[in-house]
């Protein structure tokens, strides 16, 4: 199990209504064809939260890989005036990922921090760096 989010390019609010419901069932019908599957997926007004069951035979950057361009595909395909919000480029999503293992947390509990929405992503300024010698470490 995986918890994976996606964030939209310039953290633009553009996943939510039509665009949003639209999203998740096209990251739905890339699992189905796929070596992935989909448990929970939810969406916030910038990013998407995926919980999916993988399989060790492909790498985490192959499965990331395919959902982002699939669904950078569909999304001009489908809502080409969205393009305007992005210069001359032609990506939907930021470069990055977040990706971490669920571990041997219950389903109900994965279940409950997917429906009540909640941040999962740690966001740069939650915590304090210290510089010691030349490198930064996490301070909570």
């Amino acid at each position: 199990m995986l918890h994976l989010i996606l964030v939209v390019k310039y953290r633009k609010q553009l996943l939510h209504g039509e665009v949003g419901e639209f999203m998740k069932r096209a990251v739905l019908d890339i699992s189905q064809k796929s070596d992935f599957s989909v448990e929970e997926i939810e969406i916030d007004r910038g990013h998407i939260h995926i919980l999916l069951r993988i399989s060790p035979r492909y790498a985490v950057g192959q499965h990331v890989r395919r959902i982002k361009q699939q669904t950078n595909r569909l999304i001009w395909s489908r809502y080409p005036n969205l393009k305007k919000q992005f210069w001359l480029e032609n990506t939907f999503w930021s470069d990055g990922y977040f990706a971490c293992s669920v571990g041997n947390a219950s389903a109900d509990t994965i279940e409950n921090i997917f429906k009540s929405k909640l941040s999962l992503s740690i966001h740069p300024r939650d915590f304090r760096y210290a510089r010691i010698t030349g490198f930064s470490r996490q301070i909570r």
